[in-house]
């Protein structure tokens, strides 16, 4: 239990984590919501990849970082799962919270109207080097990962706390290959100067 000075009483501080879990998952939205709106505007010129195994992948994703978390939030299942939340991990797993919010503002803001949420080519889609994509080619990933890792952090559940390094690892394993072949086929040897002097998530190791 921990005292809040907006509280007559204390409270618990799985209470509080779930509240900053809730809040972070509002904010991703409203950060993503105008990029998302400029990028419907934009035509797109290559929808090939836009498969119903991307949206399979998407699917699964989102049950482990949104359905399997906020049911958890909501109703505390499965309660036999759950195990005690420390002051410790509650400020960890916000602050990397934080870092993943600011890492999707500024993926964003980087790649611009090239962003869009299945795999597709945009029209006069350009390659993006700069930025944090100086640093790894896909910080946008790099983002949901530490969001996971919050979410691992701030729900002491070992279902919903984990579902979501689970559900957004899978997209990833499966999915970030095609993404750099699409690339690839489109930028041809200017993406292969980009990969050979950058890492895919983690700078300078992977």
């Amino acid at each position: 239990m921990i005292s809040l000075p907006l509280f007559p009483h204390p409270v618990s501080t799985l209470s509080v984590a779930t509240l900053i879990w809730a809040a972070g998952v509002i904010g991703w939205y409203v950060l993503r919501l105008p990029f998302e709106l400029k990028a419907k505007r934009t035509q797109v010129a290559d929808a090939r990849h836009r498969t119903l195994r991307d949206y399979t992948l998407l699917t699964i994703s989102t049950l482990g970082l949104g359905i399997i978390p906020a049911v958890f939030a909501v109703t505390n299942w499965p309660r036999a799962l759950t195990y005690p939340l420390s002051v410790a991990q509650l400020v960890t797993g916000t602050l990397v919270f934080a870092a993943a919010l600011w890492l999707f503002w500024r993926t964003h803001r980087d790649l611009g109207r090239n962003w869009s949420v299945t795999l597709e080519i945009k029209d006069a889609h350009q390659l993006v080097t700069s930025g944090v994509y100086r640093q790894v080619r896909h910080p946008m990933y790099s983002a949901f990962f530490l969001w996971a890792l919050a979410q691992a952090l701030l729900l002491p559940n070992l279902l919903a706390g984990f579902s979501g390094l689970v559900g957004f690892g899978i997209l990833f394993a499966f999915r970030v290959g095609r993404e750099e072949a699409m690339m690839r086929e489109t930028f041809g040897a200017d993406y292969d100067a980009y990969v050979a002097r950058t890492k895919r998530i983690i700078p300078g190791l992977y």
